[in-house]
């Protein structure tokens, strides 16, 4: 998957920003990582990653 250098830092700018004004509980940040790594070994792993690859190819201009 090939993700462009700006939207990774604009991804990062957007999280640190969202997590600073909206002030969520350290434990919620931390279960939810978990349970995106938990997720990544499940039947749906499939899915996610194909519409993930379809979101970026949608944001880069790319297609198949």
């Amino acid at each position: 998957m090939n993700v462009e250098l700006p939207l990774i830092i604009l991804v990062a700018i957007f999280g640190y920003f969202g997590i600073k004004l909206m002030r969520p509980p350290t434990w919620l940040i931390v279960v939810l990582l978990l349970g995106g790594f938990l997720l990544a070994d499940t039947f749906l792993a499939p899915a996610i990653e194909s519409g993930t690859r379809t979101g970026v190819d949608a944001v880069n201009g790319t297609t198949k």
